[in-house]
């Protein structure tokens, strides 16, 4: 009778693993992060452990070794199917074998093989990652360390096996989380945030540019690990030079020094403060059926196809007049709302919003390439530039077929992506936003897409004579202001200080930045900005190796296998493997496979969501009627458990309090105004009386939202913007055109402002009671 001793699954069978602990240190804008994943087999048969987990995107995976007793083994990487082929024959000769590889399809799953370990036998198996960390709207650094993996859908007849993720409730994952991090910056460090509990910051010096931070005791499992870090004078342009490795050969990527510099374009702020009138913005919403889930695990339960619905609406409120636009929907069909993109008019804006409301996550599985090659078979309204806005929870399989049709039309648009929900996928909503020319921040990426396009894009390089460059990175296709730009560089020669400038043209001027930097080699980087570089240059051969689609004779994979090995770093076309030869003893009978489960939020919380909904005076489920068409049974058997737990628990569903902020918003006019209305008044916390005229609503709005709503400037301000714009339109109000004539067309109001505004609202017996404001 098997040994049930120890951590088991929700089937009743032991899990290896048992604890992860993870440290972190971030040196500016890059982040190297180490995870030790601690294995014990408590069986009496030796097992196999295979574990499918997240990890971001766009990380260099540059280490993976495993320590039995007190030996260290150091994976080598390899060519895919060799190290594959190696791991078999290590385990069919009694040997133990570790295998870490990429997913072929997305490039933010790995999966690890722990096999051959005895009974009683522990291993600790060391993974290391590097990864730069992406800017925030509001400047601070965003790390992100995946800890939920939702199952990817994978559609019919796309490229590649699909990945098959083995998943629970994050409530019922049965190994804990240690969670560490080391803070070093040039700059101050002014604070630390996360959607996790934080044990307090912890400076190490007096000038508060070193500090440390832990994630607090507990972590359920139900989101991911984020840090939001902001350091003060934050996001200065830099170039690090990184010597190369003594024992590499001169003139390869490793041998040679490399130059990581990093660019924030500055605008002028004539042009941050102008907004284009004209474009046509294309929204794509996933309705497919996990979007049905919760976005997290609070207790209202909120959805993400409410969450898109919400989101939404602040974006089609804020849209200027004159511009074209359009909805389209996807599940395993796609819909639109209108043929082809109309001219956004209060008429056509309010039926938009009339059949957003009524969508749901109905449409079955993801399937976006369709609606997206669709999309872009429509002809291209002329002066009227073509912008893409992508929700979905990036449950996709076939990221990088996706990845790679944005990329073959991103002349003709900009792609912008929003990931919704816990565990969506890095890879393709990053993916998206990069080869679309585009971001994913929803409500500046419009703010971006209103401002004219940078076009003609050079880098040049002010090196002395004796040195040269080659450069690692793709070509600049966007710039945004207060967005970084990466350029990586492969150095030859000597000198001792160079620089880089980017021309551009914006609104039809010519513009340029420029930075001088030092070419003395930076102290205790190690090799990480060699491995980025690597990084950057494999992932660029990887997509070009897609782009041939088999038409070379397969050396752009040859190119990627070679710097893969020489570097260090993962690829698709790569492993990691390690064997440990030197064990004595052979490991005797057929090894017993383990599946080491990870987090899901998506199909069981949409599972008690449902549950919830059904229980309205009666207390039985139908399991076969709640589930997910695209759920294979392994899921399917693991819900069904979820359910049986969760079912005697769950209560009458409570409907969610009606935001004040959005119902404000729904009552706006797409010319910007706020009409006399008694939902107004409700609203706004007044009476019809109070609410005399369009003008007056207008200020209102405006006065509520500065003075209730600041935390959430950044989701109204360009609809209060636009408000303002109309409110100085209104010329024959002389009274308001002297109130209005100081607030800047940025619609940044500032408090004296607000209470100068007050004022003169005042003595015109306005009633207005906004002394709490």
């Amino acid at each position: 009778m098997m040994n049930r001793c120890g951590l088991i699954t929700v089937q009743k069978e032991p899990v290896p693993l048992q604890s992860i602990e993870v440290e972190l240190e971030v040196r500016d804008h890059v982040a190297t992060v180490v995870s030790t994943l601690k294995y014990q087999n408590k069986e009496d048969k030796p097992v196999e452990a295979v574990f499918v987990f997240p990890l971001p995107g766009d990380a260099a995976v540059c280490h993976f070794s495993a320590v039995i007793g007190q030996k260290e083994i150091v994976a080598e990487v390899k060519e895919k199917q060799e190290a594959r082929e190696e791991y078999d024959d290590a385990l069919s000769s009694g040997q133990q074998a570790f295998l870490l590889e990429e997913s072929e399809q997305s490039p933010d799953i790995f999966s690890m093989k722990v096999g051959g370990l005895a009974p009683g036998e522990s291993a600790s198996i060391r993974l290391e990652y590097v990864t730069e960390l992406a800017v925030q709207a509001d400047d601070g650094l965003r790390f992100c360390l995946p800890a939920v993996l939702n199952p990817r859908y994978q559609p019919q007849g796309s490229e590649g096996a699909s990945v098959q993720v083995f998943s629970v409730p994050a409530s019922l994952v049965p190994y804990t989380l240690c969670f560490c991090g080391r803070l070093f910056s040039p700059r101050p460090i002014c604070k630390v945030e996360s959607s996790c509990s934080l044990e307090p910051l912890q400076y190490l010096n007096t000038d508060q540019t070193q500090a440390t931070v832990k994630l607090a005791a507990g972590h359920k499992f139900d989101r991911d690990v984020e840090l939001v870090i902001y350091y003060k004078d934050a996001h200065q342009p830099t170039a690090v030079v990184e010597a190369g490795q003594t024992s590499a050969e001169t003139g390869t990527l490793m041998g040679d020094p490399v130059v990581m510099v990093s660019l924030y374009p500055e605008f002028p702020q004539s042009v941050m403060s102008s907004v284009a009138s004209c474009g046509e913005f294309v929204f794509l919403l996933d309705r497919s059926g996990s979007m049905d889930c919760s976005t997290s695990n609070s207790r209202e339960q909120e959805t993400r196809i409410s969450s898109a619905r919400d989101t939404l609406l602040l974006l089609l409120k804020s849209l200027p007049m004159g511009c074209y636009f359009n909805i389209y929907s996807f599940g395993s069909s796609y819909e639109h709302i209108f043929p082809q993109s109309v001219e956004y008019s209060e008429k056509s804006m309010e039926e938009a919003l009339k059949k957003v409301k009524g969508m749901e996550a109905d449409l079955g599985g993801t399937e976006i390439l369709e609606p997206l090659k669709h999309i872009y078979s429509q002809r291209c309204i002329p002066s009227q530039p073509r912008q893409l806005f992508v929700f979905t929870d990036g449950e996709v399989g076939n990221t990088k077929e996706v990845l790679d049709v944005v990329k073959k039309n991103s002349g003709s648009h900009r792609c912008f992506s929003f990931g919704i929900g816990e565990g969506a996928s890095s890879a393709l909503i990053n993916g998206l936003a990069k080869e679309g020319g585009g971001t994913c921040s929803v409500m500046q990426s419009l703010r971006f897409a209103l401002q004219p396009a940078v076009e003609d894009i050079s880098v040049t390089w002010g090196l002395p004579k004796g040195l040269s460059v080659t450069v690692l990175s793709p070509p600049i296709t966007s710039i945004f202001q207060g967005q970084r730009s990466l350029i990586y560089g492969q150095l030859t020669g000597q000198a001792t200080e160079g620089s880089v400038t980017v021309k551009y043209s914006l609104a039809g001027r010519p513009s340029q930045n420029q930075l001088h930097f030092s070419l003395k080699p930076a102290e205790d980087t190690g090799l990480t900005v060699h491995r980025l570089a690597a990084r950057t240059l494999i992932r660029s051969l990887e997509m070009e190796d897609r782009d041939e689609m088999g038409e070379t004779d397969g050396g752009i994979k040859e190119k990627v296998v070679q710097l893969s090995v020489q570097s260090g770093v993962s690829s698709s076309f790569t492993a990691f493997i390690a064997v440990n030869k030197d064990n004595n003893e052979t490991i005797q009978g057929p090894l017993v496979r383990r599946d080491i489960p990870v987090a899901s939020e998506c199909h069981f919380s949409k599972f008690l969501l449902k549950i919830r909904k059904a229980r309205c005076g009666c207390c039985m489920f139908d399991f076969d009627k709640f589930s997910v068409s695209h759920m294979d049974a392994l899921h399917q058997d693991h819900a069904k458990i979820f359910v049986e737990l969760c079912v005697e628990e769950v209560e009458t569903p409570q409907q969610p309090p009606v935001d004040p902020l959005l119902q404000l918003v729904s009552l706006q006019k797409a010319s910007g105004c706020w009409i006399l209305d008694p939902d107004l008044a409700a609203a706004l916390g007044k009476t019809s009386e109070e609410v005399t005229s369009e003008v007056w609503a207008t200020i209102l709005a405006l006065i509520w939202l500065h003075g209730f709503k600041m935390d959430a400037k950044e989701e109204w301000e360009l609809l209060a913007m636009k408000a303002a714009s109309w409110l100085r339109a209104q010329n024959g109000r002389n009274l308001i055109h002297k109130y209005l004539y100081n607030i800047d067309s940025t619609c940044c109001f500032e408090w004296n402002d607000l209470q100068w505004l007050y004022h003169g609202l005042h003595t015109c017996s306005v009633h207005c009671s906004v002394q709490t404001v």
